[in-house]
């Protein structure tokens, strides 16, 4: 059993499982933190951008003014954000058999993976993460199109270049391995690929291994996902959490008696508190909105934006909000507030029991029809006319590098009435901001992220004991700037196994045992004899059968009769004889009693010596060893025929004949 780790992101994974003749992919996730090293794509002409310094060393010997550009410090690529993709030189990716999705952040490399390498298997993902996913795919794509750039950069990306450049630009790796993004055509495609499946449906992988997602609690339609045979079973944790939240609770108890547990997608905010933070957010959000200002949620188009509308419902009328208007714009707003409405069956019970009132499950169908909550495909259009100040708006993307957020960096950044609310924990909201420095307008930090922290990781492993635990190097030692924090790890025994970018496993389990089926003929065959009360042997002889992985014990054929021949006559060949098995022995030979055998019949001097295995007789009247060990008894003797079959037909007096 071999792990191939594609990806150094612990929260986006991507990992090769090699289990009983089948190649499983566990997710296909885009690291898209390489899209900070780039300038953001303003969706109209932004002339402080545009005058912005091209970059050139100290010493001018490396002049890159057309490709990076300075601002407040920092070097960006001016270009196309291009994205850090999963390794694909560590193995032949056209030989993997399925990809299993666990949730729709963790799919949008797929296309990358499914339209360039040759795959022709089957992709596995649940309704929910296939809707939303295309959902997503679709807006980046969305950003991208609209803001086109002609010019390219890649000088900067040389070797000797890029040890030129300041950091962070320096320090990036696998740049040559970045890619701009996937066309929709290139979408559709990958996504034709996908087959639906539902919480504990089985599928069976050629005969050999049987995967099923369970609920695990993080996001709509989100799966955890166990893979296993018919004597090992493999689990896989990407992305769970153990909150109240709008998705069915996290499916804990089918995740015991696992062989080997292979574990991503912790909290990236192992010390904040998403409860703590939405108060936060709710506090800030009123204080800027009662001084005047506009306050401006970097988002993603599902997922913490439902309990953050939710969480501004119940807090509306309280903090006197109900005048304010809220925009949620993204090329997909409508389809996702939508959505979340129908996938009923997907929600934990609370809102489940709401559809049959009938209520809409999310308080945010409610926030639209009392038009508190507008949704606009993009700044253009409708909003424009229909805009007005102060306003709380929530859009993409959370990076500050595209999407209609880079207008309202550019609106409102010169102001300090205004406030950014960061709710997302993947991009490091100073690295986001850099390109927008000096900034006036305030920030406020309040990262929410639901998934498993440290302790509830450590408490769920040791409900469900697998033997062996496997997970990013990351989750083996403290934070680097918080060293001290050994809380903030995984403490294990035995310690988990780490992984790290293009690092290849060989998980210590060991296959022991195969199922085999036996046809009813060759069952009723079968003579048992009992070599102890309970226990029956029967010996059989057959032909091994061995189709999609299924072993089946079938009766040996008899040799067809040859037809005589009219020609000339020749000596038949005799078909070879099927040989009767030889009898098998079984039991054990008890010191004592053997030693009394021997004295009965004349073998008076005998030296017994003992050793690991068992014990050695010597008969040294007659110069013969005598091994008697668990597996095995050996006589051994110098050419002295009778005393050894007398001897042999001693020890054959304890034994049981089969």
């Amino acid at each position: 059993m071999k792990l191939y780790c594609l990806s150094g992101h612990p929260t986006l994974p991507c990992n090769v499982l090699k289990f009983k003749s089948t190649t499983i992919m566990l997710d296909c996730g885009l690291d898209t933190t390489s899209v900070l090293n780039f300038l953001p794509l303003p969706l109209v002409h932004s002339p402080r951008l545009s005058k912005l310094p091209g970059w050139v060393s100290k010493d001018g010997s490396a002049n890159l003014e057309k490709e990076l550009k300075e601002c407040a410090g920092r070097v960006f690529v001016d270009s196309q954000p291009e994205f850090c993709l999963p390794e694909r030189e560590l193995l032949d990716l056209s030989t993997i058999d399925v990809i299993l999705i666990s949730n729709y952040h963790c799919m949008m490399a797929l296309p990358y993976i499914t339209e360039h390498t040759g795959f022709t298997g089957t992709v596995y993902a649940t309704e929910p993460t296939l809707t939303i996913g295309r959902l997503f795919m679709e807006e980046l794509v969305n950003f991208m199109e609209r803001v086109p750039k002609a010019q390219s950069a890649t000088c900067w990306k040389n070797k000797e270049m890029q040890r030129m450049l300041p950091g962070p630009l320096k320090d990036v790796v696998d740049v040559w391995a970045w890619k701009r993004s996937y066309s929709i055509q290139e979408v559709n495609s990958a996504l034709s690929k996908v087959q639906l499946v539902g919480y504990s449906q089985k599928v069976e992988l050629f005969g050999a291994v049987q995967v099923s997602p369970l609920s695990s609690g993080y996001s709509l339609g989100s799966s955890n996902w166990i893979i296993q045979s018919h004597h090992e079973k493999v689990s896989y944790v990407s992305g769970s959490s153990l909150l109240t939240t709008h998705p069915q609770p996290m499916d804990q108890s089918s995740l015991k008696n696992s062989d080997v547990l292979i574990l991503t997608g912790l909290t990236q905010m192992p010390t904040a508190n998403p409860d703590g933070m939405l108060g936060e957010f709710c506090s800030n959000l009123a204080m800027t909105i009662r001084a005047g200002g506009n306050v401006l949620v970097p988002c993603y188009s599902s997922g913490v934006i439902y309990d953050l509308l939710e969480c501004l419902y119940q807090f509306i009328d309280s903090a006197n909000l109900g005048t304010t208007p809220f925009y949620f714009i993204s090329p997909v707003a409508n389809s996702s507030l939508e959505f979340s409405q129908i996938f009923a069956e997907w929600l934990c019970h609370n809102k489940q029991s709401k559809v049959y009132l009938p209520e809409p499950p999310f308080p945010h169908a409610e926030l639209i029809q009392t038009n508190k909550l507008k949704h606009y495909p993009s700044i253009h259009g409708d909003f424009s006319s229909e805009f007005r100040q102060p306003c709380v708006v929530f859009t993409g993307h959370p990076s500050l590098r595209f999407g209609d957020v880079v207008h309202f960096m550019e609106l409102w950044g010169k102001s300090s009435i205004n406030t950014i609310i960061f709710t997302e924990p993947d991009f490091s909201y100073l690295d986001a901001l850099a390109p927008y420095q000096p900034l006036a307008m305030k920030c406020v930090y309040c990262p929410i992220d639901t998934r498993l922290n440290f302790h509830q990781v450590s408490k769920l492993l040791k409900e469900v004991q697998p033997l062996h635990v496997v997970c990013p190097e990351q989750y083996t030692q403290p934070p680097l700037t918080q060293s001290h924090r050994s809380d903030l790890m995984l403490e294990l025994q035995p310690p988990p196994m780490p992984y790290r970018r293009c690092s290849v496993l060989n998980l210590p389990h060991r296959r022991r045992y195969e199922r085999v089926y036996i046809l009813p003929e060759l069952a009723n065959s079968l003579v048992p004899s009992e070599i102890k009360p309970g226990v029956s042997l029967a010996t059989v002889s057959a032909v091994l059968h061995s189709k999609d992985n299924k072993h089946t014990l079938q009766s040996v054929p008899k040799p067809p009769p040859v037809a005589p021949s009219k020609k000339r006559k020749r000596v038949l060949e005799e078909p070879p004889a099927v040989l009767a098995p030889k009898t098998l022995l079984s039991g054990a030979v008890p010191l004592e009693a053997f030693l009394a055998t021997l004295q009965k019949h004349g073998f008076t001097e005998v030296k017994v010596e003992e050793t690991a295995d068992g014990h050695i007789l010597h008969l040294q009247a007659e110069d013969t060893l005598i091994q008697l060990e668990e597996d095995g008894t050996h006589i051994v003797c110098d050419n002295n025929e009778p005393l050894r079959t007398t001897l042999r037909d001693l020890v054959l007096r304890f034994l049981q004949k089969l």
